[in-house]
């Protein structure tokens, strides 16, 4: 790549932040302690955002004990969970609970409202002890595509909640914080160095710096290096990651930076430096990689920078800018597969685990220490739904039944550039016959698609390999065995919530309820077929 093209890149990672957050929802890795406010943080650990958009949610006591094994002793949660706050009691592990973005209105109106939430989410666990630390008032409520929605209640319910946690006599340990989309800031000129605030955000930024700084709390914002490759077809590949490459550094003043983190953060500093609160903690609240969902997401590529990003917090070296790393949390602990696909197929695959806390790939946390999987899950009996031999094969029917097959379960690997892409259509309508089988819990009746599907034990090999099929975790029996009671692995009789009652669509192929977060996906398999179609015929 020629000077001009790489800096013009650089240019662009500087201004790229976006990430829809009403599908945040996981896991972030901390080290470095840089918070001193209220005694809040002590670094050194690793810390990640726990979301909850799944089908299948893996019980928090096994969460837990899976975040204990892999040395996470932070964690961020997008909301006040009362399982899961029930499960950290006494874990030792330290909390940042989130306020959704949809309550910021009432907090902002009422500080009787803020009030009452400190009381039930937070004084009430404290007695439990539950080791609250933060409280993320909304997920990137300035982002600019809300189109300044929360623009006018995010620092109003900030301030509320602060004075409620204040008033319960717990603010001088807790904190209020907001964690912001880094679309909220960008360079000037193309280098960390001249980093500022978005000039029509300026005003609002200003007040709630302010805020955070008389408070002792910390900013939090969240980066992602990934949409640097997503984004700009001339961005040097091996900037995002953390070991080199054949890319040139990039040079600002006496500082070099390596990998787009560093200048990331550094852009953010000197964006405080120029707004004038140059000694204002932050905390970096997402980072991460995806494993499938696009053709930069994959396990390899994912491997390599979530490996890089904890070498990298366990370095605790800090940035050119400044000596001390910020806290850093991963993004994300567990896959999602009913979270929202605005961003892009990948959205759900940000997890360091699938979504039964099984490993995707080898992560080294220290010298002969590996991260481990989840214990405990139990799964039902080992058996796909595919498209059955010989079965009746018309293409109409079976495009039907896989759009509905994929308006019930998650059919992102099937999208161009993933796992189970550029597939022939009987492969994918195998692969997502198998999501919709495995979703629905292997009930009767879920493996038939009007004939046209049949069971197998024998695991099928789509895509050479690449393409796995799955064996879904049996919720029930895994909560009987957590409990003490007789458990059984067969398929259980009953369907997820809001689970169809046939599943083959004789029909109308409409589904019963929408606004899944799964829209999309018809489209994705739609152009995978043609692109296919297109190569066979040349």
């Amino acid at each position: 790549m020629d000077s001009k093209l790489f800096f013009s890149a650089v240019l662009f990672l500087l201004q790229i932040g976006r990430r829809s957050a009403d599908t945040a929802a996981s896991g972030n890795v901390t080290g470095g302690g840089n918070v001193t406010g209220g005694g809040n943080v002590t670094g050194g650990g690793l810390a990640v955002n726990w979301g909850t958009q799944t089908s299948h949610l893996l019980p928090p006591e096994i969460t837990v004990k899976m975040l204990k094994d892999n040395g996470f002793d932070k964690v961020k949660l997008f909301e006040a969970d009362p399982g899961i706050l029930d499960a950290l009691a006494g874990s030792g592990i330290q909390v940042m609970i989130g306020i959704p973005n949809y309550f910021l209105k009432k907090m902002a109106e009422s500080p009787h409202a803020a009030a009452e939430w400190v009381a039930r989410n937070v004084s009430d666990y404290l007695t439990k002890k539950v080791d609250i630390r933060f409280v993320a008032v909304g997920n990137e409520p300035l982002l600019q595509g809300y189109n300044g929605t929360y623009v006018n209640t995010t620092f109003p319910a900030l301030k509320n909640i602060q004075q409620a946690l204040n008033k319960a006599g717990v603010g001088g340990d807790i904190k209020a914080t907001v964690p912001l989309n880094g679309d909220i800031y960008y360079s000037a000129t193309g280098k960390p160095s001249g980093g500022i605030f978005l000039p029509k955000m300026l005003s609002t930024m200003t007040t709630i710096l302010k805020f955070l700084n008389e408070s002792n709390s910390a900013l939090t914002m969240n980066v992602y290096p990934f949409y640097s490759l997503v984004d700009n077809p001339f961005f040097p590949v091996d900037y995002a990651f953390f070991d080199g490459g054949s890319t040139p550094p990039v040079t600002d003043g006496n500082n070099t930076y390596t990998n787009t983190l560093e200048a990331q953060i550094d852009t953010l500093y000197a964006a405080l430096n120029t707004t004038g609160f140059p000694d204002l903690p932050i905390i970096i609240g997402e980072v991460g990689w995806p494993s499938d969902g696009n053709k930069f997401a994959n396990n390899s590529l994912a491997q390599r920078f979530n490996q890089g990003l904890i070498k990298f917090i366990k370095q605790g070296k800090g940035t050119p800018m400044k000596s001390r790393l910020p806290d850093i949390y991963l993004f994300s602990l567990i896959d999602e597969d009913a979270k929202g696909i605005e961003p892009g197929d990948f959205e759900r695959h940000w997890g360091l685990f699938n979504i039964d806390g099984s490993l995707k790939y080898e992560i080294a946390l220290s010298r002969g220490v590996n991260l481990t999987a989840a214990k405990g899950a139990l799964y039902y009996p080992r058996q796909w739904c595919v498209v059955a031999s010989g079965g009746d094969f018309n293409e109409s029917k079976l495009n039907a039944s896989m759009v509905y097959a994929c308006d019930h379960a998650d059919c992102t690997k099937l999208s161009n550039g993933s796992s189970c892409g550029y597939m022939d259509m009987r492969s994918s309508a195998s692969y997502a016959f198998n999501q919709y089988f495995q979703t629905m819990n292997q009930t009767a009746g879920s493996c038939g698609f009007g004939n046209m599907a049949a069971t197998t034990k024998t695991e099928p090999e789509l895509n050479g390999g690449k393409c796995k099929l799955d064996v879904m975790f049996n919720l029930a029996a895994t909560l009987n065995s957590l409990h003490g009671n007789d458990t059984k692995t067969e398929t259980s009789s009953s369907s997820p919530a809001g689970a169809p009652s046939e599943n083959s669509p004789s029909g109308d192929i409409t589904p019963p309820h929408s606004g899944t977060g799964r829209r999309g996906i018809q489209t994705a398999i739609l152009l995978t077929w043609m692109m296919m179609a297109a190569a066979t015929i040349a």
